[in-house]
């Protein structure tokens, strides 16, 4: 982009879309103004016709341009980058086609922000088309399409009421995390809704020792501790509210995690697990074994477990859970939760004690807890867990790195499931159309190569619209994707002889395992998903 401005306006002068005057002006106001652009001045001040300037602009700077409305933004922007991310760089992703995103600029952004945003479509497998329209009007459209109203949260208040107001409009809005962000000028707070950040409101930062001071006291932290410290809010009936400060250069971060109380726990299928009854009882229905539920944080491992308990619980059989924290109490289980004195391995060990049938474990985070694990798999018991690992067949692996013997592996682990989440359409404004024929191509290409048949031609999709039900998001809610390594006789032939994870996924393959891809596929032809959505979790094209 060209940093000589004289000419531009003597080009456009030449051209008869400004006056020579109007160059003049906005040149003695640049002077005052020296970061804006002459084009963003001569839009600001009216002197020319819009789109004719911008077209002007762009023959002389050879870039490509547009006048960017909120109309003209064809595909979901977070979907591509987020809010955040795009103020600071001062970009819109406004179309997508054959692996081309096309983004526009504000004629301000320098080279570093260009070249960020370059390189975050290219990791999504995206070739950038660079476009270029006014500052003015690009701030204009990203306000239009912020995805979440401020207009409930009253930054003008005190402290006090500034915490509650957000807080309580969180719970409104469906937050699973609130983060309050204390940056140079001015406080920032997001909500995470269906796992996206969006960001709902900046707080003056002569507010900032009120909020923290608040957020510290209902939490039951120490005033003026400043190193890392975690809390409680108990102060909101229907919740069960964890915080957590972390200092930062400009302040103390908080982040809340909202966990609504007497939460309804789902089924299996409500939660996306394929409907085959099959699969579900050869899953699930277990003794004398481990099942492992593998995702990486934030993808509904926990609330899984508790479906599968949930479905395994029946009178005659003690189950116990060892829990950090509990987030849902089910009648009928024994559940202890961890605190500062206690640790899953010692938890366990005492709860192997308690004569139960079924024992489930939070999490598998060390070799102790894994070693102790397996013993009671071993044992009579039926141990379920979760543990962090992208995929199930990776789960063994994981296993071996906690230094557990292949042998014991074999013996023991029964199912490794693995799932992500993805954003469900939202039923009240989603609109129908046929799959594209590059849809279709990619569909097909999936359904291929893991021997499977998808119906794209009798079948439509949905684009997200957004609506005051969805919080103008276009998506409602969320669905996991499974994938299911049954752990059968070839496997474990497989793992005793120290096969790779390829190995052993490739037999595994052979005896009916689908990837995640395959079920998050099913999703998008029956509708509940978009392409877009699950690509955005699983980066498949």
């Amino acid at each position: 982009m060209a940093t000589n401005r004289q000419p531009l306006g003597i080009e456009l002068v030449k051209r008869g879309i400004v006056k020579q005057e109007d160059i003049e002006k906005a040149l003695e106001y640049q002077k005052n103004n020296p970061k804006e652009k002459l084009g963003d001045i001569l839009f600001k001040t009216n002197a020319a016709d819009p789109t004719a300037l911008l077209n002007a602009m762009g023959e002389i700077l050879d870039e490509k341009v547009i006048f960017i409305t909120k109309e003209k933004v064809k595909i979901k922007l977070t979907n591509y980058i987020s809010m955040d991310v795009a103020r600071e760089d001062m970009a819109i992703p406004f179309d997508i086609n054959d692996g081309i995103i096309k983004v526009c600029f504000a004629n301000t952004s320098n080279t570093s922000q260009i070249e960020a945003v370059r390189l975050l479509m290219l990791n999504r497998g995206l070739v950038m088309e660079r476009y270029i329209t006014f500052k003015d009007q690009l701030e204009k459209v990203l306000e239009e399409l912020n995805e979440v109203s401020t207009e409930t949260i009253d930054t003008d208040a005190n402290g006090t009421s500034i915490v509650d107001n957000i807080i309580r409009t969180g719970m409104s809005k469906r937050a699973s995390d609130i983060h309050i962000e204390p940056l140079e000028n001015y406080i920032r707070v997001r909500y995470r809704i269906d796992g996206i950040l969006f960001d709902v409101a900046h707080i003056d930062k002569e507010k900032q020792s009120q909020i923290i001071g608040r957020l510290k006291s209902i939490s039951n932290m120490h005033q003026e501790k400043q190193e890392p410290q975690d809390g409680r809010i108990i102060m909101y009936p229907d919740y069960n509210i964890r915080s957590s400060s972390q200092r930062n250069i400009f302040g103390e971060k908080f982040v809340l995690r909202l966990l609504k109380k007497n939460t309804t726990i789902k089924g299996l299928f409500e939660l996306g697990y394929p409907k085959d009854e099959r699969l579900l009882k050869s899953a699930f229905d277990k003794r004398n074994s481990i099942t492992v539920i593998a995702a990486p944080t934030g993808e509904g491992k926990t609330t899984t477990l508790y479906s599968v308990i949930d479905y395994l619980n029946r009178p005659q059989i003690n189950i116990t859970t060892i829990e950090d924290p509990v987030e849902i109490r089910i009648p009928g289980l024994n559940q202890i939760e961890i605190d500062a004195k206690t640790t899953f391995a010692g938890s366990l060990r005492t709860v192997l004690r308690q004569d139960p049938d079924i024992i489930l474990v939070g999490e598998i985070r060390d070799q102790e807890t894994a070693e102790i694990a397996m013993q009671a798999g071993q044992t009579g018991h039926y141990v379920l867990s979760t543990i962090h690992t992208l995929n199930a067949v990776e789960v063994i692996s994981r296993l071996r790195k906690m230094n557990i013997s292949n042998y014991d592996i074999s013996s023991t682990l029964a199912t490794s499931i693995s799932q992500r989440l993805v954003r469900k359409l939202c039923p009240k404004c989603r609109k129908e159309r046929p799959f594209t024929e590059e849809e279709k191509a990619i569909i097909n290409k999936i359904a291929d190569k893991y021997n499977v048949k998808f119906d794209v031609d009798n079948h439509t999709t949905f684009d997200p619209v957004g609506c005051e039900y969805c919080n103008n998001s276009g998506f409602y809610d969320r669905i996991a994707v499974f994938e299911t390594l049954l752990v059968d006789d070839d496997i474990k032939e497989l793992i005793v002889k120290d096969a790779s994870t390829l190995e052993i996924r490739d037999e595994a393959l052979k005896h009916g395992y689908k990837p995640l891809l395959v079920d998050g596929i099913a999703k998008v032809v029956e509708g509940i998903t978009t392409l877009e959505e699950l690509n955005r979790k699983l980066l498949f094209y």
